[in-house]
């Protein structure tokens, strides 16, 4: 019997989770993007090596804020905690711990004997792996040396020995998946969240929290994937916005989103992309239960 665990990562927002989790399962799983909190939901990656096969968990980043959709994403990466056999805790040595980085620790402290640390971003300019160190000695007392990493992953360095490291910690057990899997995403959440990441990649930064993607009609038909979704935004002065002059910037967000998402279906993938107003929608619960699982 080889190996077999479920890794919930847990860490502030853009400290690299969605990256590592991609690095780790060598294929594109979770969306990046520079902006804070892009992940919404528990996205899961899954790798299958000889030593056996860990099945990540990536979690939107913990932040501090009592807005409603926030308030989502923290139970989304509570429930994570408490389901997964073990915990990958992501830090940023570029930045100061801070209130936010305690708060973190302090929640996992009762989950010490499962966790490692991963300290990420050890080549940004201004990067103090040391600091990050001592605030684990200080934080997370009980958390081993030994299950302590530093990595890169702009650079892909140390990403072999943490995963030593965590197929080291896990426990005997049988794979929850084919081999063959790297995801148990369904095709209608990878395509909202491929076009959701292009569109936060182009828009005013006021705008990405402001987005979400709905799939109206998808149909595979000899071969082909028919789709038609649509950019909705909370207000009606948006729509212009992710519009753009003469329509350029929503036909540019489609293109990118049709290419990425050409190389990783095997079918020929027509995209209609359209942009709708959905009023408050971050302050409204149905929409949130559809959106954040």
């Amino acid at each position: 019997m080889g190996k077999a665990a479920f890794v919930a990562l847990i860490g502030r927002p853009s400290t690299g989770k969605s990256t590592l989790v991609n690095l780790l399962c060598g294929a594109k799983v979770a969306i990046v993007s520079p902006v804070p909190q892009t992940t919404r939901n528990a996205v899961r990656g899954i790798l299958t090596q000889p030593e056996g096969q860990l099945v990540f968990i990536d979690t939107p980043g913990r932040h501090t804020s009592e807005k409603k959709l926030n308030k989502k994403l923290i139970d989304v990466s509570e429930r994570a905690l408490d389901d997964s056999d073990m915990v990958l805790y992501v830090l940023d040595a570029s930045r100061l711990p801070g209130s936010e980085e305690e708060t973190i620790a302090e929640r996992l402290k009762s989950f010490q004997g499962r966790t490692i640390a991963a300290i990420n971003k050890t080549d940004a300019a201004g990067a103090d792996p040391k600091k990050m160190l001592a605030f684990l000695d200080n934080h997370l007392p009980d958390l081993h040396p030994s299950r302590r990493f530093e990595i890169s992953c702009l650079k892909k360095e140390g990403i072999r020995a943490l995963l030593d490291g965590l197929f080291d910690m896990a426990p005997a057990g049988e794979p929850a998946y084919p081999n063959e899997y790297y995801t148990d995403q369904e095709v209608s959440f990878r395509i909202q969240e491929i076009i959701r990441e292009k569109a936060i990649k182009r828009l005013r930064e006021e705008l990405p929290h402001s987005i979400y993607v709905e799939i109206a009609d998808l149909e595979l038909k000899d071969e082909r994937l028919w789709v038609r979704a649509f950019i909705i935004t909370e207000r009606e002065s948006q729509k212009g916005m992710i519009v753009g002059k003469g329509g350029e910037m929503i036909k540019a967000i489609g293109q990118a989103a049709r290419k990425e998402l050409n190389s990783i279906f095997d079918w020929k993938v027509d995209l209609d992309l359209r942009v709708k107003t959905g009023k408050d929608w971050r302050h409204n619960d149905r929409v949130l239960r559809k959106l954040i699982i």
